[in-house]
């Protein structure tokens, strides 16, 4: 267990982030758009301990108004899955990875990903690690993704794209290393927090 520094339990500034080294995911990217895909890539995804896990919307700028996730982005050690629900709508096969409670799943505000998932397939969710509430369990100031990323990780991240249009059939390079980069962040990050000690085994 590697110790934890002051500087992990203060709040990190804008500038402070902005001074970092931009980093994005450049590894493997894999699109899944049929059901035999997702077949083939839950293969490969269970094999793992740790799954980067994000989804990603359409945003909506009328009030009251909202959309389905569009995107549900996993990231394994050596690849990371981004599954598009305008293809193939989330069902049986997702839902039973997300109630293995044997693979983590984690990521920051996973819980509402979960609930978004579970208006339109009912499911028992197991295995599910909140990075932002394991970092306001541990008196952090630091909570958001971008900032624990800065924190622990010492890189900025880019949310340049972020309120783009998740909905359409084809998504442009941009989006797709944007979703892969959070999946990705949000596994790095449980590791890393996980040999803090901050994650209970």
């Amino acid at each position: 267990m590697r110790k934890l520094e002051p500087h992990h339990l203060r709040k990190i500034s804008s500038e402070e982030i902005n001074a970092l080294p931009l980093w994005r995911y450049e590894g493997p990217i894999e699109l899944i758009r049929t059901e035999e895909d997702l077949l083939c890539a839950m293969r490969h995804m269970e094999k793992e301990t740790v799954l980067g896990f994000d989804t990603e919307t359409r945003p909506s700028f009328s009030k009251g108004k909202s959309y389905p996730p569009a995107l549900v982005q996993i990231a394994c050690r050596d690849i990371v899955f981004l599954i598009q629900l305008t293809w193939i709508p989330f069902g049986e096969t997702l839902a039973g990875l997300l109630g293995n409670g044997s693979i983590i799943k984690t990521g920051v505000a996973i819980r509402d990903d979960i609930r978004e998932l579970q208006r339109f397939y009912a499911f028992q969710e197991a295995g599910i690690v909140d990075l932002g509430e394991i970092a306001r369990d541990n008196g952090l100031e630091t909570h958001g993704l971008r900032n624990l990323a800065a924190n622990f990780l010492s890189l900025r991240i880019s949310k340049a794209v972020r309120c783009s249009n998740w909905s359409n059939k084809e998504l442009g390079r941009q989006q797709m290393i944007y979703a892969a980069t959070d999946a990705w962040i949000s596994r790095e990050l449980h590791i890393c927090m996980s040999e803090l000690g901050l994650i209970n085994p």
